[in-house]
């Protein structure tokens, strides 16, 4: 438990860089950076919440059609759960969730992407530092893994939403 302690201030640690980072940056007319900023801002504290509620959902047992704390979740049931928390409408399937949001690279990953494995038939959200919290199958909890072995050799793609910049 102690590396997912890690994980999580890590996770938070760089959340809070990048908003200071966004606070720093200049982009012309006052008027301009004000509106940036803010932007950025939201974004960040958009990033944060989602990555906090897949935390507080680890533990939940998984239920196939699940999609609350109290029922318990399935993959795409978590992942609708969290966004929806942050503004974000998903349908309640992985492979109807790929179509929504924008594409990101592995390299670009950022805390609170989508994450699809196997072909799509699986979804999760990043944490940051290589880990993704996910509802892996009936009989196991969500939990967080380190995006390796099945998860890394089974990565498929990430989608990114606008709220998260």
């Amino acid at each position: 438990m102690r590396r997912a302690t890690a994980i999580l201030l890590c996770s938070l640690c760089a959340v809070g860089v990048l908003a200071l980072a966004a606070g720093r940056a200049q982009a012309g007319p006052k008027r301009a950076t004000r509106s940036a900023h803010a932007v950025r801002a939201a974004q960040l504290r958009a990033r944060s919440r989602v990555v906090v509620l897949a935390w507080r959902a680890v533990g939940v047992p998984y239920r196939w059609g699940g999609s609350s704390p109290r029922g318990g979740f399935d993959c795409s049931g978590l992942t609708r759960w969290v966004y929806g928390h942050v503004g974000v409408s998903l349908p309640h399937s992985s492979f109807a969730q790929w179509r929504f949001g924008r594409r990101v690279s592995r390299r670009a990953l950022r805390p609170g992407d989508l994450l699809f494995f196997s072909g799509l038939g699986h979804v999760g959200v990043y944490l940051g530092h290589g880990a993704v919290v996910h509802a892996p199958r009936p009989g196991a909890r969500v939990r967080f893994e380190r995006l390796s072995g099945w998860l890394g050799a089974s990565f498929y793609g990430a989608r990114r939403f606008g709220v998260l910049g």
